[in-house]
């Protein structure tokens, strides 16, 4: 069973070390036949020099450049498109879920699920670090609205940390459009069309100061991004185009 790794980068210099450290140290534990594909997504600080410098010293840690800033989403599927593993995982450059708790989700692709995502209201005991208030409400809000809108009954959609099984991986990333924070909604509404098997796993989780997320600016934008997946489901944006027959001579 071989696994690659996807983790999205922007401007990450001062957590990508110790980030590819405790990966490395771990994957190397496992004897893991393991990909770790850092996907930078237009940073201005030299978050691409040091994992280039990782790369010379450890093969399998990779580099994909995206073209300039496009955002989360897209840099996920970039990663996941260029990934070549049985198992592809993504995972926030802060390991706010220890790269450890990926074994939940792998076991749970092994054990017959098609996609596995981390959960961090499933059993909100292990977050070591939560939240603050408002970002809570927030998020219950937008799972609301994604029950209502795309009929997704996750407790989380939005945990930084979600597992694929190559098959499911090769059929929902070639579709997927949102390129920001909308993205995992998206991708778990594409993979609920295709009737793949989405199983919720609790995993330890620890909230970042350091993240970028806005929760009402980019709140606003998300809401649209929900707003455009139902719209391209009901125009056909999703659907796979047909291959047409070989001519007959």
């Amino acid at each position: 069973m071989s696994y690659s790794l996807v983790i999205p980068a922007y401007n990450e210099s001062s957590r990508i070390r110790p980030t590819l450290d405790e990966i490395l140290r771990y994957t190397a534990e496992k004897t893991w036949d393991v990909e770790i594909l850092v996907v930078d997504d237009g940073s201005r600080d030299d978050t691409p020099a040091i994992v280039r410098e990782y790369g010379r010293a450890h093969p399998q840690v990779q580099l994909i450049q995206n073209p300039g800033n496009r955002g989360k989403g897209y840099s996920v599927r970039n990663g996941m498109l260029h990934a070549s593993g049985d198992i592809c995982l993504f995972t926030d450059a802060d390991l706010s879920s220890p790269i450890a708790e990926a074994e939940k989700l792998f076991e749970a692709i092994r054990e017959g699920a098609d996609i596995a995502i981390g959960s961090r209201w499933l059993r909100a005991e292990l977050q070591t670090e939560r939240q603050p208030l408002y970002r809570q409400a927030f998020g219950r809000i937008f799972n609301l609205l994604l029950r209502l809108v795309l009929g997704l009954r996750f407790r989380d959609t939005q945990c930084g940390f979600k597992a694929f099984r190559r098959e499911a991986e090769q059929r929902i990333f070639p579709l997927q459009k949102i390129e920001r924070w909308g993205f995992d909604p998206e991708v778990l509404y594409l993979a609920r069309r295709m009737n793949l098997q989405t199983v919720e796993v609790p995993v330890v989780w620890a909230h970042s100061e350091g993240t970028r997320l806005h929760p009402f600016r980019d709140g606003l934008r998300m809401f649209g991004d929900v707003m455009r997946i139902r719209w391209n489901a009901l125009t056909g944006a999703y659907s796979v185009p047909a291959v047409p027959a070989p001519r007959k001579l």
